[in-house]
Parts: structure tokens; sequence; C-alpha cells
């Protein structure tokens, strides 16, 4: 099989398996949305591979190959950056409900008390 053939092939599966995934709510929209465009560049180069090897050599890259391994890092350094900030988030929004939950059970534990001290024997 052709490699050109079996990147399209791949790369269809792929946008296929990101619409299923989208579909069944395994991942949001917004987080959809940089692995579409993944799979539609993808399918691009896929379909026009000279493509990427004009665009390597208009940006003084010898080889088309070492300009696709060169995006491929810096999505990668991007979506693992992109990811860190969502961590980061949740992990503070999971610190302050923590917080405000033994603050609540604090108080509620406090208004019992004070209930039962002022029940009459």
């Amino acid at each position: 099989m052709n490699i050109y053939v079996l990147s399209i092939v791949f790369s269809l599966l792929f946008l296929g398996f990101v619409i299923e995934m989208i579909r069944r709510r395994q991942i949001s929209e917004r987080y959809s949305l940089l692995w579409l465009i993944l799979g539609l560049i993808m399918l691009i180069i896929s379909f026009f591979p000279k493509l990427l090897n004009s665009l390597a050599s208009a940006m003084g890259i010898i080889y088309g190959t070492s300009l696709l391994f060169f995006i491929s890092s810096l999505f990668s350094l991007v979506s693992i950056l992109h990811l860190t900030t969502v961590i980061t988030k949740l992990d503070r929004k999971t610190t302050r409900l923590t917080q405000e939950l033994a603050l609540l059970k604090s108080q509620g534990e406090e208004a019992r008390d004070d209930r039962s001290a002022d029940r009459p024997l």
C-alpha cells in the first residue's frame, strides 16, 4: 500500500474518531476544536504532500519531514501547556471548594452544638 494512501486513510480515521468522541461527549467541544484542526491539517498534507516540501523549502528547511516533526513538536508543547493551565485552574477550584466545605461543616457543627446546649434537661 502506498504511504500516501495510508496517510489519507489514517487521517480520515483520526477525524472520524474525534467526531465520534465529540458525539459521545467524551471530550468537550472546546478541546475538540484543536484535534479537529490537527486532523484537517493531516488530511491536507496527506492529499498534497508536495505542499509540505514547498513550505519547507520556503522556510529554508531541507526536508519536509523535518518541518512536519517541528510542527508536531510545537503542537505537542502547546497542547501540554494548555492542559497544564486547565489542570492548575481545576486544582485551585478544588482547593477552594474543599476550604469552603470545611467552613460549612464547622459552622454546621457549631450551630448543632448551640442548639443542644440551649435545650433544657
